[in-house]
């Protein structure tokens, strides 16, 4: 039963939903993968307009939650950035640094256990299998469509279970 009391949710990914991970690509395209590269070069990412602009509006009828498929040892870098674009204070849900699974499973867990106690008015984010499963389990979901698509992130996030 959910606290109609408290503000819906609205829930927000990070990376090339309100971060522009264009710059950093490059380290995954490298075989093998440099994924230590990749997060270490989080901090530089420009904020995505489109994204950025959604949670400040977002955040005037609901709580804001940040999901991120970035593991748990980039959350000092995570919350200076969220902090450095001026975006709302909000939970930051991270995947456990050992937990390679895919983000369309990790997220819709996480997702599934808010659902529980809040209302989700909506779901931002740029991958689509998230998305879909997160359409399929009854979520309202913005697909965020503003950032260069990357194959190789695309392959990261479901064979890999990194972001």
């Amino acid at each position: 039963m959910t606290d109609s009391s408290r503000p819906p949710l609205a829930v927000f990914d990070l990376d090339n939903t309100l971060a522009d991970t264009a710059h950093r690509q490059r380290f995954l395209e490298r075989r093998p993968r440099d994924w230590d590269a990749f997060f270490a070069a989080a901090p530089q990412d420009p904020p995505l307009p489109e994204g950025i602009a959604l949670v400040r509006d977002s955040s005037d009828e609901c709580e804001i939650v940040y999901l991120t498929g970035r593991p748990e040892r980039c959350r000092r870098d995570t919350l200076d950035w969220l902090a450095a674009q001026g975006l709302p204070d909000g939970r930051v849900y991270m995947r456990r640094n050992s937990d390679r699974r895919p983000a369309r499973r990790t997220k819709l867990e996480i997702l599934r256990r808010l659902a529980t106690t809040r209302e989700i008015r909506v779901l931002v984010d740029d991958d689509e299998l998230v998305c879909e499963d997160a359409e399929r389990a009854g979520f309202t979901v913005v697909r965020a469509g503003w950032a260069a698509r990357s194959a190789e992130l695309r392959i990261a996030q479901e064979r890999e279970g990194r972001t």
